[in-house]
């Protein structure tokens, strides 16, 4: 093959991954086809719709995400693709705070600084709290925030005081990792903490979008892949592959690479299907990264919308975000309040429940809800809608092996899932992506 000459590009899955790589391929001057099994774009970052008891109907969706003011390719490809992230989402400096009002707040200066002047100004922590965390903030700056690999999160903080490990560690860890501190893994925890609080101005500031997943990213992507001869082919799904030396089949088209851009069981099913038609050799390569990917052990993430009782107040949270005490029976660690955040033309008086780690069922989880949204934040709601998904991210536990970009000749995967620094994060998908599209390029 001519090296100059355009690639001819299949990505499976239209989620953040596969749409960050489509675009970095289009702009490359390959040829993308992208083939997205559901109607919706974006995977398990989406929009979806909420209809509201006034009869209104208002994008939400598939489960309360945030960014970050780190989260360079993200923020990058959101350009691009021509989306304002000034107008698309609101920024806000990082704020760990509960309803009562106690909690971090970092100031809008240069990092580290604004993370040592939030510590030290944090509200209904002792002095012995802000000299544990200021003195383990430090250390870990010290040794370049790199532990022993095998190591917990609960092991690497096991010197601080209980508060801190129950107010900041344990809601930062399941927020970032979504695993409880006690299986986390310390070394990813750590290299979150460098990338968010202590690399540079803004980096650890909290994005919240204004509008939702899928028009954030991934449909303004569409478009603009679609504007350079790309093709984005949502309703079309992929169960397997056909290997046809030195090209891939998918269905009747051929393609130089092919990327497996779903959620990891997905992408195990298409291999595995692959596999059965495949030439040995082809085949042991595609059973041997199976193998790898189909051991990871996944995560839930639970997000109900309520609506609260009408009343005096023009917003019924502090803050657009807080955290919340939980527990047993309070399963929420995070409220969002929609209005503060969209600015909706009408109010809606939406809040957004996120329970990181779910477990339980539906009807369990509202009721669990509806009485913490009580207790703790003096609210009366009615849950609306109740979006789990089952396998939101992966367990970020210490020393975890991920499955390689490599799946056999011409055929990777990207995902947050896949072998790389970040934990299941969007920023940890759309790094993914790019790296897949440049080890495609480099196989030539």
């Amino acid at each position: 093959m001519n090296p100059a000459a355009p690639l001819r590009i299949a990505i499976i899955g239209a989620g953040w991954a596969g749409m960050a790589a489509a675009v970095h391929a289009a702009d490359a001057g390959h040829q993308v086809t992208v083939f997205e099994a559901a109607r919706q774009l974006g995977g398990r970052a989406r929009g979806v719709p909420l209809s509201l008891p006034d009869g209104r109907e208002v994008m939400v969706d598939n489960g309360q995400h945030i960014l970050i003011g780190a989260y360079a390719e993200c923020l990058r490809l959101i350009r691009r693709v021509g989306v304002d992230p000034a107008q698309a989402l609101l920024r806000r400096p990082l704020a760990l705070t509960y309803p009562d009002g106690s909690g971090l707040v970092l100031p809008d200066w240069p990092a580290p600084a604004d993370a040592l002047a939030g510590i030290l100004r944090a509200r209904g922590w002792s002095w012995r709290d802000k000299r544990a965390l200021l003195g383990a903030a430090l250390g870990w700056r010290r040794r370049g925030f790199v532990c022993d690999e095998r190591i917990s999160v609960g092991a690497l903080c096991a010197g601080l005081t209980p508060l801190l490990r129950q107010e900041f560690i344990e809601p930062l860890c399941v927020s970032a990792l979504n695993t409880p501190m006690a299986e986390a893994s310390a070394q990813v925890f750590l290299r979150v903490l460098r990338d968010a609080l202590f690399a540079e101005r803004g980096g650890s500031n909290l994005l919240l979008p204004r509008v939702d997943l899928s028009a954030l990213f991934p449909q303004a992507a569409a478009r603009w892949i679609e504007a350079r001869g790309g093709h984005v082919l949502a309703g079309q799904r992929v169960e397997s592959l056909t290997w046809q030396a030195p090209h891939w089949q998918v269905g009747d088209q051929a393609f130089d690479r092919v990327l497996l851009a779903t959620s990891a069981p997905h992408a195990v099913q298409i291999a595995v299907q692959t596999a059965q038609a495949a030439p040995r050799s082809i085949a042991d390569q595609l059973h041997a990264w199976t193998h790898g990917a189909a051991a990871l052990k996944h995560r839930a993430i639970t997000t109900v919308y309520a609506q609260a009782e009408a009343g005096g107040a023009r917003t019924l949270l502090r803050a657009p975000m807080l955290a919340l005490r939980s527990g047993p029976s309070a399963p929420a660690q995070f409220v969002f309040e929609r209005d503060a955040i969209t600015r909706p033309a009408q109010a809606t008086r939406l809040l957004a429940f996120v329970v990181s780690a779910s477990e339980g069922d539906r009807g369990a989880l509202e009721a669990a809800i509806t009485q913490q949204a009580q207790a703790q934040l003096r609210l009366r709601v009615t849950p609306l809608l109740t979006v789990t998904e089952k396998r939101a991210t992966f367990a970020c536990t210490p020393a975890l092996a991920r499955p390689p970009l490599a799946v056999a000749p011409g055929l990777l995967a990207c995902g947050d899932y896949v072998e790389g620094p970040y934990p299941a994060t969007l920023e940890g998908a759309v790094r993914s992506g790019l790296l897949a599209v440049e080890a495609m390029e480099a196989l030539r």
